[in-house]
């Protein structure tokens, strides 16, 4: 395997870390703060969105809680892996996080997806900001440090 394709799948297997992480943190949190960010909720609307507009009937609210799910680990794995690999990649990691946090508050409400579930609160806000800088630090050390040594 050539070093470009090695890098490009430590990149994605970073961001796939990254991912998981603000996933499992967000289902975490939700389950014990009660003005945790309820980013389960956009993904299901988004998605319920699209299918009616598509002329779908979208799936029963489980279903689409694990479609959801799915949807957001599978997007937030692509989007971080744009931190990439080697000793740079903690920062863009970092900068990715913090987009990605400031998009999901400041994004839902325009894009018809309601305010409530990232914005209610200004807890709310600062967790869902939060939580996807995790993501990205997550990311960016990941790839890091499966590149340690060979930089």
């Amino acid at each position: 395997m050539n070093n470009q394709t090695n890098n490009i799948l430590l990149a994605m297997a970073s961001g796939l870390a990254g991912a998981c992480f603000v996933t499992l943190a967000h289902e975490s949190l939700r389950r014990v703060v009660p003005e945790a960010p309820r980013m389960d909720i956009l993904g299901m609307r988004a998605i319920a969105k699209t299918m009616r507009k598509a002329g779908a009937e979208p799936p029963a609210s489980d279903e689409l809680h694990s479609w959801a799910l799915v949807g957001d680990i599978v997007s937030n794995s692509l989007y971080y892996s744009l931190a990439g690999t080697g000793k740079n990649a903690w920062w863009r990691g970092a900068i990715l996080g913090a987009s990605a946090g400031v998009g999901a508050v400041a994004l839902p409400g325009p894009l018809g997806l309601g305010e409530a579930p990232s914005n209610r609160t200004d807890e709310t806000k600062a967790m869902a900001i939060g939580l996807y800088l995790l993501g990205g630090l997550v990311a960016g050390t990941v790839g890091c440090l499966l590149t340690s040594g060979k930089d």
